[in-house]
């Protein structure tokens, strides 16, 4: 039987998946800014849970990736209302360590090789990236292929994860 955290959890990553992968595609900045801090939120909370929940089971790899994430989608909510291209610094911050999270999650067997290879994916391309922005390529948080070729597969991930 679930837990009311377990609940809690998966609504957060559902609704973070859904409204975050929405604003990366969609026009309108207000918009868009409105989509990502719900998303923002609901990740921050599912991260938290998670956190507890894998540090409760002994898994800590595990439960360090998902605090990993938290503080990365930190960096990105706070962020997100500087508008696009200010929100770069924050932006690449947030991806890398959700980057780090991703591999640190994907590390422990405790999830099913699907969802495993789906974040080491996602976690490849925030990682590529990265170095792009770093190394002064003009990318923005809607930029595509990269990175918005990452989300897709984020999200795949957080199915799993749900």
């Amino acid at each position: 039987m679930r837990s009311t955290s377990d609940t809690v959890a998966a609504t957060g990553l559902a609704i973070g998946g859904a409204f975050g992968l929405a604003g990366t595609f969609v026009a309108s900045a207000p918009l868009r800014e409105t989509l990502w801090a719900i998303d923002g939120v609901a990740l921050v909370v599912a991260t938290a849970l998670l956190t507890m929940k894998y540090q409760r089971l002994g898994s800590d790899c595990v439960a360090a990736g998902f605090l990993t994430f938290l503080a990365g989608e930190s960096l990105l909510l706070a962020g997100n209302a500087a508008g696009l291209e200010a929100s770069v610094p924050s932006y690449v911050a947030g991806i890398s360590l959700w980057a780090a999270a991703l591999f640190l999650i994907s590390a422990a067997n405790t999830f099913a090789l699907w969802m495993r290879l789906t974040g080491l994916i996602a976690a490849t391309l925030f990682v590529v990236t990265v170095a792009m922005v770093l190394w002064g390529a003009p990318l923005l948080p809607t930029s595509a292929p990269l990175p918005a070729a990452g989300c897709p597969f984020l999200v795949l991930t957080f199915v799993g994860w749900i």
